[in-house]
């Protein structure tokens, strides 16, 4: 069966971390680059980090740059999303999405550009 599923995902305070991961399965891992997007009640979903093919290249949204940090571990056919000192405002739904590419690229930014996505989970960050 192909699809993405996140965890790790709760409720913490305002400064805390949080990891959340995200299981791939179906798919050969290895010619994806991978996304994580959020979205707030009322809000577009948005970008905030892709990681290329091999995991040497990633992007992220201003917002989150030196917050976050995407990875991944093609063993198992994860990605990751390591969210720290986080605020309120990183409330959200979060979710894995998968591009299938025959480049190195992290530049997906789009959502248009995923071919595949996680159901999500909640984020929510107490002041």
């Amino acid at each position: 069966q192909v699809q993405l599923v996140e965890s790790g995902g709760g409720l913490v305070q305002a400064g805390d971390s949080l990891r959340l991961s995200c299981t791939a399965s179906g798919i050969t891992f290895g010619s994806y680059a991978m996304g994580w997007f959020r979205q707030a009640p009322g809000q577009e979903r948005e970008f905030v980090a892709a990681i290329s093919r091999s995991g040497k290249v990633t992007k992220y949204e201003d917002s989150v740059k030196g917050q976050f940090t995407i990875s991944r571990d093609d063993a198992k056919n994860t990605t990751d999303l390591q969210m720290n000192n986080l605020k309120p405002e990183d409330s959200a739904v979060y979710y894995c999405a998968a591009v299938l590419t025959p480049y190195d690229y992290a530049s997906f930014a789009m959502r248009l550009r995923y071919n595949m996505w996680g159901q999500g989970t909640q984020v929510t960050v107490s002041s």
